[in-house]
């Protein structure tokens, strides 16, 4: 996966179909532990819910892990229709929860697949979304004069200097797409700017820069 959205801050939305109440959190997690310990916290805060469902998918260790659960609903009826709304909205780092209350009015499959499915909709549509992509980090030793163009150039070339530490000679992290990590070495070489560590780089997902 190269790319994928995810989101800034929690956010909470009602549903009410038949008199049952649907409401829905989403939360930003950064890995499995993350999600079902924001599962459990969600669930002992409406203890008096029967279902607390959910879906989440994560970027771990650069693999893809989703998970959804019905919490007692029929099957398929729940957890799968939210976990492809966020696969057809290219949703990554992201867990969704619905509490139930049942209103005592049967909504059949059918009725419950459309409540979990738009309390879903409703609960990203009222979030910031941030794209993330994937890139390397770059670690460079440079002296000041040097710097001066690097950070013209990444400035220029909208590339993110992520850190800057400042001894005898300054060491900073670089941050980008594939490509631009690519065009920066090019450079580097050109000027005979020497690297810390051989080209210290390392697989990342990170904010966007536009």
């Amino acid at each position: 996966m190269d790319n994928f959205y995810t989101i800034q801050e929690e956010n909470t939305s009602v549903l009410t179909e038949k008199k049952s109440k649907f409401i829905a959190h989403i939360l930003f997690i950064e890995n499995k532990t993350d999600a079902i310990n924001k599962i459990e916290k969600i669930r002992k805060k409406y203890f008096d819910a029967k279902h607390n469902c959910y879906a989440y998918r994560i970027i771990e260790n650069n693999n893809l892990l989703e998970q959804a659960s019905d919490d007692g609903e029929p099957s398929g009826t729940a957890g799968l229709p939210m976990l492809q709304i966020l696969q057809k909205n290219n949703l990554c780092n992201i867990l969704v929860v619905i509490t139930r209350y049942f209103g005592g009015i049967l909504l059949g499959t059918g009725g419950l697949v459309r409540a979990y499915s738009q309390s879903t909709k409703d609960v990203i549509d009222k979030s910031k979304k941030i794209e993330m992509t994937k890139g390397r980090e770059l670690v460079i030793e440079l002296d000041y004069n040097t710097f001066n163009f690097l950070q013209y150039f990444c400035k220029k070339n909208k590339v993110l200097i992520d850190k800057v530490e400042y001894s005898t000679n300054i060491v900073c992290k670089i941050i980008a797409e594939n490509s631009k990590i690519d065009e920066i070495i090019k450079v580097l070489k050109e000027k005979e700017i020497k690297v810390k560590n051989n080209y210290l780089l390392s697989i990342k997902y990170f904010k966007k820069v536009y």
